[in-house]
């Protein structure tokens, strides 16, 4: 195994945004079996540390390749491709005021105690969401269009963040 391999040559993956989710949790746990400490438990200091290092990478690059939007931000960084994370205030107007839209609503619900309505929004994002998913998998793996796959990367953090503060106001509702 070679500690500076990427995350998909570690996982004998191919380097791509669209893959096999299956096979992903299967390489890891295999790889976990080879790597966890516990296994290193009696062995001398430096394979203890070694071990914890190798664990450590694989836990990071597992959580990276299962995560859509880490997935895409670690591609166009393969690529060497900046997302221009800093460049969020140049979204367009229109994806901005959508974004106060939903966040105003999701506000309003919470006020309210409307549970039924922040699933809704809840569901209707995550609709969005897989859209915009396969958008960027488009982009990636078939146009290879890295500044279009990067302007949607900067949408969907946006829209990632407020997945989770409706799932943050929908917790507050049932409380």
């Amino acid at each position: 195994m070679d500690f500076n391999a990427d995350h998909f040559t570690l996982f004998d993956l191919p380097i791509a945004f669209r893959l096999d989710s299956a096979q992903l949790d299967r390489r890891y746990l295999e790889m976990q079996s080879r790597v966890h400490p516990d296994r290193f438990a009696s062995a001398g200091e430096a394979e203890r540390r070694l071990s914890l290092q190798w664990a450590t990478r694989v836990n990071e690059a597992y959580q990276t390749l299962k995560r859509p939007l880490l997935r895409a931000m670690y591609l166009l960084q393969l690529a060497a491709h900046d997302v221009a994370i800093d460049n969020n205030a140049v979204m367009p107007a229109e994806f901005l005021v959508e974004q106060m839209e939903w966040r105003e609503a999701v506000g309003e619900a919470r006020a309210a105690g409307e549970h039924h309505e922040l699933e809704r929004l809840h569901h209707r994002l995550q609709r969005d969401l897989r859209d915009r998913y396969e958008a960027v998998a488009v982009l990636l793996d078939d146009r290879r269009d890295l500044e279009g796959a990067a302007d949607h990367v900067r949408r969907l953090m946006f829209l990632e963040k407020l997945l989770t503060e409706i799932d943050d106001a929908m917790a507050a509702c049932e409380e």
